[in-house]
């Protein structure tokens, strides 16, 4: 990924290279011919100065404002001290290494913003809005719920809405990750933020701006960077009181020995003061202060990419430890969507029995129902359907062409007191019954089941080879039907026939183990159970305000295999946090002791300090990139 460089890096960059090049004519110049000491301090000054007198300014600033210690007074006073130890090269060496890592942590946040900046992208700049047969360019916070929009070729949809003239492609690219574009039509949902590619469409607004899916995702990536993770609190609290604590052990370094030792000589003040400036410059914490927040915003950055939305870097932490994933069923693994798997006619033929059923049916807002009435395909003449009886959860009474029909489940095949039998296939079976006299018909029945999203399997298999050890589903759908999903996806528990009560309280039974749990709903009707888990995952979210506000991630497609996904991206960003906790301790711990010892001196601490700064945050930026 390239970023370009702001005016201030720039700026930077060009007085790092000019104190670099008069550094090293400086050095050369010293190695050279001896310089006295009141012409080489001015030399060395120069450089020191034109790279860092923005530092010198921030730490008198601070120290003003009663803000005294962080990284820039430890800066100044340990290469100030290093200046009054005679050590002049090392003190301008100090400051422009310290100035280079600044400058290595200003493109590397860049970079992070640039991935989360590109679905900040989004946000759309206009509408416009048709009133009085006129089109209106506005902001889109002016155009209100109902209004109708224009949206042309190569803009983007600035509100949530339904089509009412038109077809299109749409990319969705920003808020999904997937590349390939959507094809939409008349009566179809569109998503504000997403880009018309194709056609003009006409689009009924269902929301105001403010309340729009890219209203809510833009708030919630510009508010992911409070929720911060538990290491993150830890080095925020760590450098308030590692500083002053640094200071002062500095302080006493530099003071202690000589005096104990009762030795007035110059040379062995000079060579204490210098060992407590490797120290003050070993020391400073920028090296975590700045990768391990890092760490996390690019983790969250390159989720993003990936059309994973995570609202903090605490449910990164919890999402890393996930070893137990409980799933709803429709609209999570299926895709909420019936169609009909098998016909088995009894006494009439297929396309009969089919026709009967679909026009019983036809006024029935029931997902199975309306299965029957697609699979129909033919218009349905309502002049053949006279009167129509509910039966509370058992089916429907209707007239069809003058006759009687019974339509529905076991139940009301037993209520009517048909011959019926069930049927030997798995899934949602509807039965059919004529009234013949004083007697009924069976007619057969129609296996109808939810269809399996196409990378679930996939998905659970993907689950599994990370470790992940139980794979639980939960269901209002009859046990047999919800046994038969789980045996195709290979999950390892399924709990049918549940209400959505039940549901939290079957998510409470499994919690509390030594991993984490995250629930998995399509944010609908799941916000209780997506709320009571370790990790609340939304997926399908385009357009769903409950799944947006519930959830801690939210995935912006309905693929089960982006679970997975995050999960990776979270165990990668959680183990680049702890390398670089570990390295940056590990090596600053080592040359705080080799410094107090007088072992190493001013270029080891420079390695120290700016060296493990740059390794951590070109460690840090590995995060952006979405694990395979």
């Amino acid at each position: 990924m390239k970023t370009k460089l702001t005016r201030k890096q720039k700026k930077l960059l060009t007085r790092i290279i000019v104190a670099a090049a008069l550094f090293a004519v400086m050095m050369v110049a010293d190695k050279l011919i001896e310089i006295p000491w009141f012409i080489s301090l001015p030399m060395f000054a120069v450089p020191y100065l034109i790279c860092g007198y923005d530092v010198l300014l921030a730490a008198f600033k601070n120290i003003a404002h009663g803000q005294v210690f962080d990284e820039r007074f430890l800066m100044m006073v340990a290469t100030l001290g290093a200046f009054g130890a005679g050590e002049y090269p090392e003190a301008a060496a100090v400051m422009l290494f310290y100035q280079t890592g600044e400058l290595f942590q200003g493109i590397a946040v860049g970079r992070s913003r640039k991935s989360i900046a590109s679905l900040m992208d989004i946000r759309p700049d206009y509408a416009v809005v048709i009133r009085d047969g006129k089109e209106e360019l506005v902001s889109p916070d002016e155009v209100a719920l109902g209004e109708t929009i224009l949206v042309k070729p190569g803009e983007k949809i600035p509100l949530d809405g339904v089509i009412l003239e038109g077809a299109s492609s749409v990319n969705t690219a920003a808020l999904t990750g997937e590349s390939a574009p959507v094809d939409v039509s008349v009566s179809e949902t569109v998503i504000s933020g997403t880009l018309n590619l194709t056609g003009v469409i006409k689009v009924r607004t269902t929301s105001t701006f403010g309340e729009s899916t890219v209203s809510k995702i833009l708030e919630l990536v510009e508010n992911s960077s409070s929720k911060k993770a538990r290491v993150e609190n830890f080095i925020t609290k760590f450098a308030r009181w590692y500083t002053p604590c640094v200071v002062i052990a500095a302080v006493l370094l530099a003071v202690i020995p000589p005096v104990v030792l009762g030795i007035g000589s110059w040379d062995v003040w000079k060579e204490w003061l210098t060992r407590a400036c490797v120290f003050l410059v070993v020391s400073c914490p920028c090296a975590l202060v700045v990768s391990v927040p890092l760490s996390f915003f690019g983790g969250i950055g390159g989720a993003s990419k990936a059309g994973i939305l995570i609202k903090g870097a605490n449910y990164m932490e919890q999402m890393a430890k996930v070893d137990t994933v409980v799933f709803d069923k429709t609209g999570t693994l299926t895709r909420g969507v019936f169609k009909i798997d098998d016909i088995h006619p009894n006494l009439i033929g297929k396309d009969e029995l089919l026709d009967i059923a679909a026009a019983a049916e036809s006024n029935s807002s029931h997902p199975v129902a309306q299965s029957i009435v697609r699979a129909h395909e033919d218009h349905i003449d309502k002049s053949r359907i006279g009167s129509v009886e509910e039966i509370a959860g058992k089916g429907v009474k209707a007239e069809v062409d003058g006759i009687g029909y019974y339509v529905g489940n076991g139940a009301l095949m037993d209520l009517c007191k048909a011959d019926w039998h069930d049927c030997h296939l798995t899934g949602n079976i509807i039965h059919i019954a004529r009234q013949a006299g004083t007697g009924v018909d069976y007619l057969g029945h129609i296996i109808i089941n939810d269809e399996i999203k196409e990378d679930s399997e996939a998905a659970m298999a993907d689950l599994k080879k990370l470790g992940v050890k139980r794979l639980v589903m939960l269901t209002g759908d009859k046990k047999n039907v919800a046994e038969s999903v789980a045996g195709k996806l290979g999950l390892t528990d399924v709990f049918a026939e549940l209400l959505p009560a039940d549901k939290v309280s079957k998510v409470e039974g499994l919690l509390g183990d030594a991993g984490k749990l995250a629930f998995v709903g399509d944010g609908i009707n799941d916000a209780p159970v997506l709320m009571r888990a370790d990790v609340g995952i939304a997926m399908g979210a385009m357009g769903s305000d409950a799944a947006i506000e519930s959830a801690d991630i939210v995935l912006m497609d309905d693929k089960p295999s982006k679970i997975a996904d995050a999960i990776r991206i979270s165990r990668k960003t959680m183990r680049i946090v702890k390398e670089n906790v570990v390295f940056a301790l590990g090596v600053k711990a080592l040359i705080l002791v080799l410094g107090a010892l007088g072992i190493a001196g001013m270029w080891f601490a420079v390695f120290g300090d700016v060296g493990v700064l740059i390794i951590a945050i070109l460690n840090a930026v590995r995060t952006m990139r979405i694990p395979k």
